[in-house]
């Protein structure tokens, strides 16, 4: 691996790793619903003058809409709306760490789908990230309540819906350009984000516009939605995919690290053994036949 390469490397994970802290703080002005699609809007807008310069995409797009509709309802979606409806009640450390059960969720969603062999130490790495996850929801349950566990529980939900659109995407449309997966990912999930904020929280164009609401909403559209995903597949090509998805195990590290430095978070011992059982599950899991992690 080149200089370049690893370099590449660490600023994604960083990268990665700041989204969870700042999708806390945007929840501090902005509904969870609203917000979220609004991150989906803005990162469509900015990458619509590159759709226009390549009309085949816009073309591919049309083609495969369907593909593009389940699973960006699914991982933009569903997704979105889950992880960033809990957030608010959980910190952004356990969100990063409960998001990292994608890989566990992939192995097993891979395999009842595609028949993919399990190894034993990838479904031993399922089982310990289940119960981490269940250590975790027995602690927010016992001490923080049950709005705090149904927050942790649909960030975990999440992580299944990703891992289902990945495997989907893996088995249907393996050939897609990255553009044409983004792009009509987001307009997929932009939609009934939108829509379900309106219903629920009242008109998108209502939202209370502060400064720190504003730097979140872009931040989140363009270091998060365009250049996270840029990164993603410019580090697939030359790393493989072991190594890139090797930041989803790093990457709930500094999301601790950070939420504890900038907005005080702390972790119980409970939850602190369970987030470390969920990222020795990532790491069972990639060790050999890794799945995608998701999109924060």
């Amino acid at each position: 691996m080149s200089v370049k390469t690893v370099v590449v490397w660490w600023i994604t994970c960083l990268l990665w790793s700041t989204v969870w802290l700042v999708i806390k703080v945007g929840l501090r002005d902005l509904p969870p619903f609203t917000f979220a699609g609004w991150r989906l809007v803005v990162a469509l807008l900015l990458v619509s003058p590159a759709l226009l310069r390549k009309p085949h995409v816009v073309r591919e797009i049309a083609a495969h809409w369907r593909l593009l509709a389940t699973t960006g309802i699914l991982l933009l979606g569903v997704n979105y709306a889950l992880v960033f409806w809990g957030a608010q009640y959980v910190s952004s450390g356990l969100t990063a760490v409960l998001q990292a059960t994608t890989p566990a969720f992939g192995a097993f969603v891979a395999y009842l789908f595609l028949n993919e062999r399990i190894r034993r130490h990838q479904a031993v790495g399922v089982m310990v990230g289940i119960a981490g996850v269940a250590v975790i929801f027995h602690d927010r349950l016992r001490n923080h309540g049950a709005v705090s566990a149904r927050g942790a529980l649909a960030i975990a939900a999440g992580a299944l819906c990703v891992a289902i659109a990945y495997v989907v995407v893996a088995r249907r449309g393996p050939d897609l350009s990255p553009l044409s997966l983004i792009a009509g990912q987001m307009i997929a999930g932009a939609i009934p984000l939108i829509a379900a904020g309106a219903v629920i929280e009242g008109s998108p164009l209502a939202v209370r516009w502060t400064q720190t609401a504003l730097f979140a909403m872009l931040y989140l559209a363009i270091a998060g939605s365009i250049a996270g995903f840029w990164l993603n597949y410019w580090l697939l090509k030359r790393v493989g995919t072991t190594s890139m998805l090797a930041i989803s195990i790093v990457e709930p590290l500094f999301a601790v690290l950070l939420g504890a430095f900038i907005l005080h978070e702390t972790l119980s011992w409970p939850v602190a053994a369970g987030g470390a059982a969920v990222l020795l599950s990532a790491w069972l899991v990639n060790r050999r036949a890794p799945t995608a992690s998701s999109p924060p």
